[in-house]
């Protein structure tokens, strides 16, 4: 699935995202944002490279309960679920490396 650029604020239960089948990365954070600015390219480029992989772009702030689910507390935060299941989890990435480590998460089969 591409990148999502825009952040949605109509957002899914955690019961649908727990739901959920196959790859899935939910980014959570603002549009105005700098943090989460600096993190776009690198995430825009892993997701190119993995195609199958789902991107959510949750708008966060208080009282967004599944940003609170995922005890976010920090922009951005992308949590890496396979079939529901949290498998990592990067807080303010800085680099490509932990996003290259974290899809590989999603597929144990890419790591090797």
């Amino acid at each position: 699935m591409p990148f999502n650029r825009v952040y949605i604020d109509n957002e899914p239960s955690r019961a649908d995202v727990d739901a959920m089948a196959g790859p899935l990365v939910i980014e959570f954070g603002t549009d105005w944002c700098g943090h989460c600015q600096a993190a776009e390219p690198e995430l825009r480029e892993a997701l190119a490279r993995h195609p199958g992989v789902d991107h959510l772009r949750i708008e966060d702030g208080a009282g967004r309960a599944l940003g609170r689910s995922f005890k976010v507390k920090l922009w951005p935060t992308f949590v890496f679920l396979r079939h529901g299941r949290e498998v990592a989890r990067l807080v303010r990435p800085t680099e490509p490396g932990p996003f290259a480590d974290a899809f590989a998460q999603l597929d144990p089969k890419e790591a090797t």
